[in-house]
């Protein structure tokens, strides 16, 4: 898709990175598929899409094993160049430096392909609000996990599945500057092309026949704990102190399947607007997020709350009953208003006045153990802000902290008993141009040290019953219950 001359052209202009493409017939793989016949290794991801709980997004994107990892701690940058430390050094603002990390990538468009072709791709961690607010930062609560507070792949080969067409779109960024870089990228994409035309994915067999169910999780609460939390918050909403807060906790389990085959089982059993499979190597995030933290493109600002919530019927009417309840429901019709409010005023901070607008709202959308009340809020990004500003002025969403959202974060800071890590944070990519798609990171599963955690939480307002926000938590929680259980006995 791009030719020696064009690419001489682009080299002349002075970029830094040169997509370079081959498209090939595949409509006889699969997204998971091509994952596993060229990425199933550290340092990689898949990104799938099923929009409304139904229909496939017409792109799912495979990353190839990544040379150079960005992560931080705290302020302390780290990055690694085929797993060897290249670079540590303290950073004031971490958002800050990995925009500039993005935009020292200078890449050109190519007509005819899909929107990301490669940049940063990793997640935001709970912890980055320490970055916002620094009051908020560190703490004395156990880090279980120890995961990076940002990790970020820069992806430079991946491949682009077009679910419409049955075809991929093999890329390669190329650096002009080295000798032989256009000749060196036809010899890497015909090896991946090679690799591709070997008959089957070649999978092995299941190396676990574990029986687990919902009661093997162990809580970071116990149910006692999380309604005398519960209780707790009601307390600071009777007080003034906050109007809601979003309390989770984390259920574990342990885990010695194959953490590519929860993502298997789960884009069966909860297919949802975002799917991940990410593996760092010393850690497996696993996730079918319905929700967007927040997306920029083209200069447009999307926010798209969730709140409300209901489980899913056992036959068609009592599905219908049960939107009908939701829809009805006082509490949550208000507690999805106040976070309405609350995604203007966050897309407002960086939109041109008079651009940030309620589209479509109150609207249902069924996943498989659950429903949800979602609408959207857009916005006109200001001119000369960034993706660094974008997420400075939404994160972390505030349908998993509360309103107003500092203090709704300090009384998750005292009540919840362990750090958040990955949940609640984001997880996407942010594309060479700028433009960026991240989702918040609930539905979500980490896997580490032979440990697999799953986290869940509730808005709780003034009116909250106790019992029911820890049956909602462990309604959330279900699809990824099931799915680890039918990963660990074996696909």
């Amino acid at each position: 898709m791009i030719s020696l001359e064009q690419f001489q052209r682009h080299a002349a202009e002075g970029h830094t990175r040169i997509p370079v493409v081959r498209e090939v017939l595949s409509d006889l793989d699969t997204p998971l598929s091509v994952y596993l016949k060229l990425a199933d290794a550290p340092h990689t991801y898949l990104f799938e899409s099923v929009e409304g709980g139904e229909r496939f997004g017409r792109y799912s994107i495979i990353g190839l094993p990544a040379r150079r990892v960005i992560s931080f701690r705290g302020h302390t940058l780290e990055i690694r160049e085929r797993g060897e430390l290249v670079e540590r050094r303290e950073v004031a603002d971490p958002f800050a430096e990995i925009e500039s990390l993005r935009a020292a990538h200078t890449v050109p468009r190519l007509e005819g392909l899909p929107g990301f072709t490669g940049g940063l791709v990793g997640w935001f961690g709970f912890e980055c609000i320490g970055y916002i607010e620094p009051r908020l930062s560190g703490g004395d609560k156990p880090d279980e996990l120890d995961t990076p507070d940002i990790l970020l792949m820069l992806s430079e080969e991946l491949a682009v599945f077009d679910n419409l067409k049955g075809r991929l779109y093999l890329i390669v960024h190329a650096d002009p500057r080295e000798d032989g870089a256009w000749e060196g990228a036809q010899a890497r994409l015909d090896a991946l092309t090679a690799k591709l035309r070997q008959p089957g994915a070649g999978y092995p067999a299941p190396i676990t026949r574990d029986v687990l169910d919902e009661s093997h999780f162990v809580s970071g609460f116990t149910r006692e704990g999380f309604i005398a939390a519960v209780e707790k918050s009601k307390d600071y909403i009777r007080a003034g102190d906050i109007f809601q807060v979003v309390l989770s906790q984390r259920l574990s389990v342990p885990f010695s399947a194959r953490p590519v085959d929860v993502y298997r089982a789960l884009r069966a059993l909860n297919p949802s607007p975002y799917m991940y499979f990410l593996d760092v190597g010393d850690v497996q995030v696993v996730g079918s997020s319905p929700e967007i933290l927040v997306r920029l493109q083209d200069g447009e600002v999307t926010v798209r709350p969730i709140a409300g919530t209901r489980p899913r019927g056992r036959t068609h009417d009592e599905d219908l009953a049960l939107e009908a309840e939701l829809l009805a429901d006082p509490k949550e019709r208000a507690e999805h208003l106040m976070l309405i409010d609350l995604g203007r005023n966050d897309a407002g901070r960086v939109s041109e006045a008079g651009t940030v607008q309620v589209g479509e709202q109150f609207v249902i959308e069924r996943y498989s153990h659950v429903m949800h009340i979602v609408s959207e809020v857009t916005g006109r990004l200001l001119p000369g802000l960034s993706y660094a500003d974008v997420l400075r002025a939404t994160f972390p969403a505030g349908t998993v902290s509360g309103a107003p959202k500092i203090r709704a974060l300090e009384v998750i800071r005292e009540l919840e008993p362990i750090k958040r890590n990955v949940y609640a944070g984001s997880i996407g990519y942010i594309g060479w141009h700028g433009d960026a798609d991240t989702a918040i990171a609930i539905r979500t599963a980490v896997i580490k040290d032979g440990r697999l955690h799953v986290q869940a939480g509730a808005g709780i307002v003034y009116d909250s019953d106790p019992d029911k926000e820890w049956d909602e938590t462990m309604n959330k929680g279900r699809a990824l219950f099931r799915a680890v259980a039918e990963a660990a006995k074996g696909l």
